[in-house]
């Protein structure tokens, strides 16, 4: 599915729904068509639903609240994004499921560069975001919650998709999350470069033999 999307920061409040989970909703009762009401509260909008998810969640949310803003930050921890790219990024991370409205990614991104987590640098029109030292410490001091949200991104691309155990996705993005918050602390002594590799040889020759 493409993306055509301006990473000019849209006009308006409403926009409508792009697919059965629309901004974090997993009814499907809800269709194209149908306008956001209070979608975000500072960028982020939270789905109410009667019953319980197979996660123990209730039904029609995907994201709790502070969690889309979580894994938008962990996206742009792993490299710079455009707008456009995050809005992909997610809807390929749920396999299509949900593709989240312009009007959540943008104030979204708005509020982390306000609060100091990401930083944004345009260029042709077009805004780039990274994150920011701050950002990086936000996500080490939130990293059981951005963990649980990637996995169950990862439990909804399993589901509709097929592919690798829920687990070992989780495990795979803990792996690059914490390496990479080791690396923006600083530079690693040779010893600690030396145990880190040594920590993912061992665990790759387990995971051949496996």
């Amino acid at each position: 599915m493409r993306h055509r999307h301006s990473d000019h920061e849209p006009r308006g409040g409403g926009f409508l729904r792009r697919g059965p989970f629309a901004d974090g909703d997993f009814r499907r009762g809800h269709r194209d068509g149908h306008r956001e009401h209070g979608e975000y509260e500072h960028g982020e909008h939270e789905h109410h639903g009667r019953g319980r998810h197979r996660h123990g969640r209730r039904s029609g949310r995907l994201f709790d609240h502070g969690e889309l803003r979580l894994v938008v930050l962990a996206l742009i921890s792993e490299r710079p994004r455009h707008g456009y790219e995050i809005i992909k990024e997610i809807e390929d991370r749920v396999a299509g499921t949900y593709t989240p409205s312009p009007g959540v990614i943008y104030p979204t991104l708005t509020m982390l560069e306000e609060l100091g987590h990401a930083t944004v640098t345009e260029s042709e029109g077009k805004k780039l975001y990274a994150v920011t030292a701050d950002g990086t410490a936000y996500l080490a001091a939130n990293k059981t919650a951005v963990d649980n949200a990637l996995q169950r991104m990862q439990s909804v691309n399993t589901a509709h998709s097929g592919g690798p155990a829920p687990e070992i996705m989780r495990a795979r993005e803990n792996l690059k999350l914490a390496l990479r918050l080791r690396e923006a602390r600083g530079p690693l002594s040779e010893q600690q470069i030396r145990d880190i590799a040594a920590a993912l040889d061992a665990a790759a020759v387990a995971i051949e033999r496996s």
